[in-house]
């Protein structure tokens, strides 16, 4: 397949290495307003740079887009793209309110074409092993289902651009840019909130209008209760994991980015041994771009995209699409407007 990336910087150059990564798949051009921007990213990768969205989007043979702009300037360039007849596979969060989302699934069916969002960790070995366990009811009734994303960003990660910390363009702060992982981790291996209780602060940053620390409480359809932490203002020498634990009756464990810290069912299962001896760490885990963004490997995104590739081959749904990347949008729109409203239940 051939694709060209709307944005640039830091982002843009991971879905410029995954895309180079995945054979059979050409990176054909890269769009940003800042032509000096998109000029260097086109030398790197050895691909036509423009700046001009019409030009970029009239190739014929461009067929995905991966959308790398801020947050809350995905809409745009994502319907731009739809209806020049483009898949779009756009970064988390497809965008930062439900009714944003709703218009770019809404285009996507309109035109034909795949709208997909990007949650790559689904797609690491861990998160595979621990949606299977779930889904084989192997926790029993789930009674505790949590994540935790204690990590840090200095003062000038938020100064780097005038985007950052802001509700127009981030959409949010430690939940809706750094958080929303291993939420989407969270509501897809336990299912749907029914409600949700949360208060949110800033307490060691200066002019960001968004949050840094966050504390939600969770009700779950499936009877389970649960707790969302997530914070940039958590500093440590290395960085902790973002960690997802699911607890019942039958069985606890306890994901920390890729590896497990705890797996113990009940029953033993013939997978158990193997997850034991290939997928557990044995020291605190080094958390993946938890104190530095640029340290996240691209190879999850690599997965992403294939999927999606293939989705299209097969005239599939992707694993995370339009759908299925609402989801968590929705679930963190609710937290800040609880947080907002003097931690008031929120249905959802």
């Amino acid at each position: 397949m051939k694709f060209g990336i709307i944005g640039s910087g830091m982002i843009a150059r991971f879905h410029a290495k995954a895309i180079e990564a995945m054979p059979g798949s050409e990176l054909r051009s890269i769009y940003s307003r800042n032509a000096a921007s998109s000029g260097a990213l086109g030398e790197e990768f050895g691909c036509q740079a423009f700046d001009d969205l019409d030009s970029f989007l009239a190739d014929p043979e461009l067929e995905i887009v991966t959308i790398a702009t801020p947050s809350g300037a995905h809409l745009e360039p994502s319907i731009a793209a739809a209806r020049a007849g483009k898949h779009v596979i756009c970064e988390k969060p497809l965008e930062v309110t439900t009714d944003r989302v709703n218009q770019m699934a809404a285009v996507g069916k309109e035109c034909g074409v795949t709208i997909s969002g990007i949650f790559n960790r689904r797609f690491n070995p861990g998160l595979v092993a621990l949606k299977r366990a779930v889904d084989e009811g192997r926790f029993g009734q789930i009674s505790l289902a949590d994540a935790y994303i204690k990590w840090y960003r200095d003062q000038d990660y938020y100064d780097s651009g005038q985007w950052r910390g802001t509700w127009e363009l981030d959409g949010g702060g430690a939940l809706m840019n750094q958080s929303i992982h291993a939420i989407d981790q969270l509501l897809y291996v336990t299912g749907p909130v029914k409600s949700v209780v949360a208060s949110t602060a800033t307490l060691a940053h200066e002019r960001i209008e968004v949050e840094d620390t966050a504390v939600a409480l969770l009700e779950f359809e499936n009877g389970a209760r649960g707790v969302i932490q997530g914070s940039t203002a958590c500093w440590s020498k290395n960085g902790h994991a973002a960690e997802v634990q699911i607890c019942g009756d039958s069985g606890s464990a306890f994901l920390a980015d890729d590896k497990f810290r705890i797996w113990e069912f009940k029953e033993e299962g013939p997978e158990d041994g193997k997850i034991r001896a290939e997928q557990m760490i044995s020291t605190d885990a080094i958390g993946q771009g938890a104190n530095d963004p640029s340290a996240i490997d691209f190879s999850g995104h690599q997965r992403n995209f294939e999927d999606v590739v293939q989705a299209i081959k097969e005239n599939r749904e992707p694993l995370v699409n339009a759908t299925e990347a609402r989801k968590a949008v929705a679930l963190i729109n609710a937290i800040y407007e609880s947080a907002q409203n003097a931690s008031k239940k929120i249905l959802l």
